[in-house]
């Protein structure tokens, strides 16, 4: 992917093949990049710093790119610390340079450094601060997805710099063909609980002619995957639907519950040309189905009925649905119980109170195996989708 912003604009950001999982939750098949980049004017400022894991390659990075000049700013856009970490030993590297920051930054970095001594510059919404040529404009962004976080326009190069905005899961130059795919489920898992932020930001970023994107995560958007990125963050942060059809999640213990959950996602192929989509709660990434219950227009939970009560597996599913503020769908449930069925009635107590959720009432009950008898039912229900 390119890495050419323009003559001033340079990126230094790192690639981390080895991490496995981001925040400690979510699956890397590909590693993650953390994105960093350097203004170069009569005064030279640098955007963010990267995680601590590549510290000593990015300080690297900024001594080549910088050829022996000094740095005069460093904007903290966001103070998580896959971001801020290598904060300290450039200060301690460069004494005189200025940490430009939100002030709800500023209490919050000490947090991280507590013996951080540094020369402050908080900005507000509006904001500006003149380079040289290049003047840079501060917009605040609080809750997309921390509160302190701050997004910057260089003016001149219109160039927004989108802090978590429109980032990625994987290497920079992972997945070049396909920006959605791992932007969905990066999306709805870090700032899905956030839509009407988001909502805020995009309102303001309208206002400006922006041509580049440089995210903290992820490839610089440009061009088409510019446009649409900011297309599909429109529908995700309304809660909108981005593919009309079905998501079955499912969980099973002895196959008895997936053979439903399977026939049924079977059935709908043959039924329907909308997309339909399938994961077992107990083998795939479960960030992974967050992604797809927002990605469709209904949903289909089937779980068995556990100690009297619902499949764990099944419940952490709900709950992760719940945090991420799951609304405007159709929900459809499939349970099993040999002896006293209850999970569908479980997980209609855990979706009731979620917004804008129409429950649809024609519900399958497996008792033990899926047998023949069970298949009218599951054509009906697929009939019924």
């Amino acid at each position: 992917m390119d890495k050419i912003i323009n003559k001033d604009i340079k990126y230094i950001g790192c690639d981390d093949k080895e991490i496995t999982q981001f925040e400690g939750q979510y699956m890397l098949e590909d590693g993650m990049c953390y994105n960093s980049y350097l203004i170069e004017d009569e005064k030279i400022a640098i955007m963010d710093t990267v995680d601590k894991a590549k510290k000593a390659e990015w300080l690297d990075l900024l001594d080549k790119a910088l050829n022996g000049k000094k740095p005069d700013y460093i904007i903290v856009q966001h103070v998580e610390p896959d971001h801020s970490s290598v904060l300290g030993e450039l200060i301690n590297k460069y004494p005189s340079l200025k940490v430009v920051c939100s002030a709800a930054a500023q209490k919050m970095l000490p947090l991280y450094f507590p013996d951080l001594k540094a020369d402050f510059l908080t900005v507000k919404e509006g904001d500006e601060l003149k380079l040289g040529k290049n003047t840079l404009k501060f917009f605040t962004a609080p809750m997309v997805h921390w509160p302190e976080v701050i997004v910057t326009y260089v003016v001149e190069a219109k160039v927004l710099f989108s802090a978590d905005g429109f980032g990625k899961f994987g290497v920079y130059d992972s997945e070049p063909d396909d920006w959605s795919c791992e932007a969905r489920r990066y999306y709805f898992n870090i700032c899905g609980k956030y839509g009407a932020q988001v909502q805020a930001l995009l309102k303001k970023a309208a206002t400006l002619d922006i041509q580049t994107i440089c995210p903290l995560h992820g490839p610089i958007l440009k061009g088409e995957m510019l446009s649409e990125a900011v297309r599909l963050y429109d529908i995700w942060s309304k809660y909108d639907v981005e593919t009309e059809g079905v998501f079955v999640a499912y969980c099973t213990m002895h196959s008895n519950t997936g053979n439903a959950a399977e026939y049924l996602a079977e059935v709908l192929k043959k039924k329907t040309s909308k997309h339909i989509a399938i994961a077992n709660l107990c083998e795939e990434d479960w960030a992974e189905a967050v992604e797809d219950a927002f990605r469709h227009d209904t949903l289909v939970l089937a779980a068995p009925t556990y100690d009297g009560g619902l499949f764990p597996k099944m419940v952490d599913f709900i709950h992760h649905l719940k945090i991420k503020n799951f609304q405007k769908r159709k929900i459809a449930f499939i349970e099993n119980g040999s002896w006293a069925p209850q999970a569908a009635r479980i997980m209609k107590e855990l979706v009731k109170d979620f917004k804008d959720v129409e429950i649809i009432e024609q519900q399958i009950t497996i008792r033990g195996a899926f047998k023949e008898t069970d298949k009218k039912s599951v054509e009906e229900l697929a009939e019924k989708l």
